[in-house]
């Protein structure tokens, strides 16, 4: 550490220089070793168990301006649909064109089985495209326990 001495008022105060070494801590904090390259890429996962579009929408909308904001190649972004919300992904869904344009952008969407299994549901009901996971709620945790960040609009 850098010590340097203060005098004021003919007191002689040993003061601790701790500014060259509040960049490396933030930097260090931060992951940001100060070299120029690749940022980390980003991971989230999106909850959206409400059968209603307009949460859907927002879901989607957040998932674009994610992708907008920090770059669609820097960023991983899975929507998982289970209980209610399974059902804006049935092929007539009054969300279904924004959700195939989700996938079209490199935004995985995500049905849970189990919910299809308990609404009768079959692949064929289902839109095209989408991924399958046994359970909606055992995927989040698994992301979540792997670093992604979670939101749920």
């Amino acid at each position: 550490m850098n010590r340097r001495l203060f005098i004021q008022a003919g007191v002689i105060t040993p003061v601790l220089l701790v500014a060259p070494f509040l960049g490396a801590a933030r930097a260090q904090e931060q992951g940001d070793s100060g070299k120029k390259g690749p940022k980390r890429r980003q991971k989230i996962v999106i909850q959206v168990s409400d059968n209603d579009p307009v949460k859907w929408n927002l879901a989607l909308n957040n998932a674009k301006n994610l992708q907008d904001d920090v770059g669609a190649a820097n960023v991983d972004i899975e929507v998982v649909a289970y209980g209610p919300g399974i059902g804006m992904l049935k092929l007539e869904s009054p969300v279904a064109s924004r959700v195939a344009d989700a996938m079209k952008a490199k935004v995985k969407v995500i049905a849970c089985e189990n919910t299809m299994r308990g609404q009768n549901l079959t692949r064929d009901d289902m839109q095209s495209a989408i991924s399958y996971v046994p359970a909606g709620v055992t995927e989040i945790m698994t992301k979540q326990s792997d670093g992604w960040a979670y939101l749920r609009p």
